[in-house]
């Protein structure tokens, strides 16, 4: 762990904290590297957008986010917006108000390079009394990949929005050979490695935290030639033992 981060928790102490939870590989690598460090994460809340397009939150397949926390062990609260730009911070922020409420202490929340969404978060964070946790902020995109890959994350690309991804990306587990493709992607057309762009989404199918894996069954993809882009919906899932190959 980077020593920026050492020294931040050493400042701030161990807190009682939601993990904002959108079921992709960010925030929930942000949820486990604060729980490796003893914070106390009791609830994840997750925000269900009529938008597609939303701004601030991600959309595919968001509702999974329930099955995940099955997995983790802890309860989840859903909240819905219609996703309009700026309006959707009011919805949200009356989900952090009712956060204070519970006692909670801070929001962690998976931020690497998108300003427009840290600082609105921030602030929500500090207008509610919350503190705004994002330990992924600003890390290496190349690095940051490889070490959830090295940390056991097995991570699948659900939407795809940017050229030159296309439909096979959709389903496609992210390892070393994939975070190579995307290093040669960001030299060549400017696709960010970690997908801070919306370039693409992706969904934790298993993870140090949780007790057994997710297994997709039934999926279907939408490709829509005309934007090239598309989204993988998974329509049936299974829980299975780790122990198993």
């Amino acid at each position: 762990m980077c020593s920026q981060l050492k020294n931040f928790i050493s400042v701030i102490g161990i807190m009682k904290l939601a993990a904002l939870l959108s079921g992709g590989k960010d925030s929930m690598y942000a949820m486990y590297q604060l729980r490796k460090q003893g914070h106390d994460i009791v609830q994840i809340v997750s925000m269900l957008s009529e938008n597609p397009e939303s701004y601030m939150f991600h959309v595919p397949n968001v509702h999974l986010v329930a099955e995940q926390a099955k997995l983790l062990g802890l309860p989840v609260t859903f909240a819905g917006t219609k996703g309009e730009k700026e309006l959707e911070l009011e919805d949200l922020k009356r989900v952090f108000q009712r956060l204070k409420e519970q006692g909670i202490e801070g929001v962690v929340t998976g931020a690497v390079a998108s300003r427009y969404q840290k600082q609105r978060i921030d602030k929500l964070c500090k207008e509610a009394g919350l503190e705004s946790l994002a330990p992924l902020w600003f890390q290496a995109p190349k690095e940051l990949l490889i070490n959830m890959i090295k940390d056991g994350f097995e991570i699948m690309i659900v939407a795809v929005g940017a050229p030159p991804l296309d439909e096979s990306w959709l389903g496609r587990i992210v390892d070393y050979k994939c975070v190579g493709e995307l290093v040669k992607l960001n030299m060549q057309y400017g696709i960010h490695v970690t997908f801070e762009g919306g370039e693409a989404e992706s969904f934790v199918l298993n993870c140090p935290m949780f007790s057994k894996r997710i297994i997709v069954e039934d999926s279907e993809k939408e490709w829509d030639q005309k934007t090239r882009s598309g989204v993988l919906l998974i329509k049936k899932i299974r829980f299975e033992d780790k122990g198993r190959l």
